[in-house]
């Protein structure tokens, strides 16, 4: 394992330390709780819109953090859910008279841990609420999960209930358009190589120079399937066939499956289109696959109305990338283009 730090425990903290002094604007980190929050939070006069999950993902969710998005952020150690007793404290630092929101990925540790926090915070008498955001047509269950994963797509609930939340929205107001968004949001990614935690020291899972994960997760799960490498022509048409043939699952209150919902993406609509490296994937890879995918789509009938390609969600140094397809209507369009002010930036 080759990697620039130092003691594999304090990899986390360093680097937060490292993005909030080259931010100090905008973000502050407080150790005590392992969060980067907006500098100027909490507002009184909007919802404070919370995300947490493993660290290892970056730029999500800490990298994401300011005007427009989210106020704060509160990782666990690389792939490892948020300590509930960080989620709380991280809530009540961020608490607002218009209430708390948070947005949490499904996997079973970040439910765990957000649910619990919720609980607590509630009993407190804080006004706290949440969407679960599960994007990934991969598999049904997996790994770490009761369910479908949440991936890349969440980039997209964040960015419209950022920027409805900077408006005055109510905390209802934001978890309906959350869960709207959710529904209209499909992902899938393939891996070429695994990825080395550094408290690990060692790949998560490795692949012959021949092979390909399809449908990886972002902590390294199993796939659909591990196969021969092929084309990226055939790549990204298996990967868009998955995403536009996907029907949800619907289930029952005892949690059998009664039916399938209907196919998101038909002729005539209009989308988002995001490329997202999983971490080692050069940006030339990535604007190819958008090229290829992007005339797909128009050749369905489908309108790619803007684009996103670079690095949204990642896994460390995987060598890969995911789809994702979020279907567009005049109130998504809005609040997509609204301004937001991250430590990202390109100059």
């Amino acid at each position: 394992m080759k990697k620039l730090m130092n003691d594999p425990k304090h990899f986390v903290a360093e680097m937060m330390k490292g993005l909030a002094a080259a931010n100090p604007d905008t973000i502050k980190w407080v150790p005590e709780y392992n969060l980067i929050m907006r500098a100027d939070a909490p507002n009184p006069n909007k919802v404070s819109i919370i995300q947490g999950s493993g660290s290892g993902h970056e730029p999500a969710h800490i990298m994401v953090v300011g005007k427009g998005m989210l106020d704060a952020a509160c990782p666990g150690d690389v792939f490892a859910a948020p300590p509930m007793g960080n989620v709380v404290e991280t809530s009540k630092l961020l608490n607002s008279p218009k209430g708390i929101l948070h947005i949490v990925n499904n996997y079973s540790g970040d439910r765990m841990s957000f649910e619990t926090a919720a609980e607590m915070l509630e009993a407190e008498g804080i006004q706290v609420k949440t969407i679960y955001v599960d994007d990934d047509v991969a598999v049904q269950d997996s790994t770490y999960t009761v369910g479908r994963r949440g991936v890349a797509g969440n980039f997209f609930v964040i960015k419209a209930v950022g920027a409805c939340a900077e408006e005055g929205a109510s905390l209802d107001e934001l978890v309906e358009l959350g869960k709207k968004v959710n529904s209209v949001t499909r992902s899938m990614g393939m891996a070429l190589s695994g990825c080395t935690p550094p408290a690990k020291g060692e790949p998560i899972f490795t692949l012959a120079e021949d092979e390909m994960e399809m449908g990886v997760g972002i902590h390294g799960e199993p796939g659909r399937a591990r196969k021969k490498l092929v084309s990226a022509n055939e790549i990204v048409d298996e990967m868009l066939q998955a995403i536009l043939s996907d029907r949800k699952p619907i289930f029952d209150e005892d949690g059998n499956e009664i039916g399938r919902e209907d196919p998101v993406f038909n002729e005539g609509d209009e989308v988002a289109l995001m490329v997202n490296g999983l971490g080692g994937t050069p940006i030339s890879e990535l604007y190819l696959v958008y090229g290829i995918a992007h005339e797909m789509l128009e050749n369905k009938g489908i309108k790619v109305w803007r684009s996103y390609v670079g690095e949204y969600c990642t896994s460390l140094e995987m060598a890969g990338m995911s789809i994702t397809l979020c279907k567009v209507d005049d109130e998504l369009k809005e609040l997509f283009l609204a301004p937001a002010e991250i430590p990202i930036r390109v100059f």
